[in-house]
């Protein structure tokens, strides 16, 4: 059998198998029942958002000091996703999809949001509104990538202060709370 010939049948292969468990897994998650919360070593469920406390925030390529710098964020505020912990060390995962590890000195409890990041740069407008209510009066209008303060999330709907505005934005358009999540800041 020719090379060209092996690696057809052998894609064909990978592809069926995929092809035959898919709708396995895709059936098997759909009908599971709400997921008991996962606790990273620290007590705190894993995921979980968090905000930069400083500034000057350095992000690791691993757990410690003595591993490089890869980037450095300068917001303070900046919302971020723990995903992983060590020891004194979260690995964060920030909008954008970029992680990296932080010392959890430098992170914060204080929830942040960021408002649609998927939709930066392309001509989108989000309605900060004055109730949790699509039909509800407009306050002020967001550009995505706008970052603000929860101040509650209901499960549908998160309230929020953007500079001295407050209002409410559906939850699905805010990156910072998870879908269906409750929160009291």
């Amino acid at each position: 059998m020719s090379g060209f010939a092996s690696l057809r049948l052998t894609l064909s292969a990978a592809f069926l198998g995929a092809l035959i468990h898919s709708p396995l897994v895709m059936a098997q998650s759909a009908a599971a029942p709400a997921q008991s919360v996962t606790l990273g070593p620290s007590g705190l469920p894993l995921p979980r958002f968090v905000s930069l406390k400083s500034g000057r925030v350095n992000s690791r390529v691993g757990p410690g000091v003595n591993y490089s710098v890869d980037w450095m964020y300068m917001k303070p505020g900046l919302p971020m996703e723990i995903i992983q912990e060590f020891d004194t060390w979260r690995r964060v995962r920030d909008a954008d999809g970029s992680e990296g590890w932080i010392n959890q000195s430098l992170l914060s409890g204080r929830r942040t949001a960021i408002v649609a990041p998927w939709q930066r740069g392309k001509d989108a407008r989000v309605n900060l509104l004055d109730d949790p209510a699509k039909d509800a009066g407009v306050i002020a209008i967001l550009e995505p990538g706008v970052m603000g303060t929860i101040k509650s999330c209901d499960g549908q709907w998160c309230e929020m202060t953007f500079d001295g505005h407050t209002g409410w934005l559906a939850q699905s358009l805010v990156w910072g709370a998870y879908p269906g999540e409750k929160v009291k800041n």
